[in-house]
């Protein structure tokens, strides 16, 4: 007699994996992420665009909830603050204290000399140069 059972290939493999959104060493040690995904195997470029993705989500909709004034700049102003945030998180972002509130108050030269004067400009170099042009008004870098 034939069985005609179908079986959720998926949902069984997710059953005994398990889900679990924070990487973790497995039983073996092994680094482990999502549905028991090897890290030591290459993501695809669909999963790495998925992620990136999700990431930029969270860092422009972390400016849209943290910064009243952020839906009021300039898309160019607005992705450079999305930019620091992504590569900072928001926490961190939040502690550039002369630099929001010269953003707050659309002081957009102060708060360019402020992000090239950080520790974090030192850090990502070209980068700052070219977010802090953005801040400045020069929206073709």
């Amino acid at each position: 007699m034939k069985d005609y059972r179908q079986i959720d290939l998926h949902a069984m493999i997710e059953r005994h994996e398990g889900n679990n959104p924070v990487a973790y060493p497995d039983s073996l040690g092994v680094w482990t992420v999502g549905v028991g995904h090897n890290l030591s195997h290459p993501l695809s470029q669909a999963a790495i665009q998925q992620i990136f993705n999700d990431d930029l989500t969270e860092a422009t909709n972390d400016c849209l909830h943290a910064f009243p004034w952020f839906a009021d700049l300039t898309q160019p102003r607005q992705a450079a603050l999305i930019d620091m945030c992504f590569n900072l998180g928001l926490s961190r972002l939040k502690g550039f204290k002369k630099f929001l509130s010269a953003m707050e108050q659309g002081n957009y030269e102060t708060a360019a000399t402020e992000m090239l004067d950080s520790l974090w400009a030192k850090q990502v170099g070209v980068r700052a140069v070219e977010l802090a042009q953005l801040m400045r008004g020069v929206d073709h870098v």
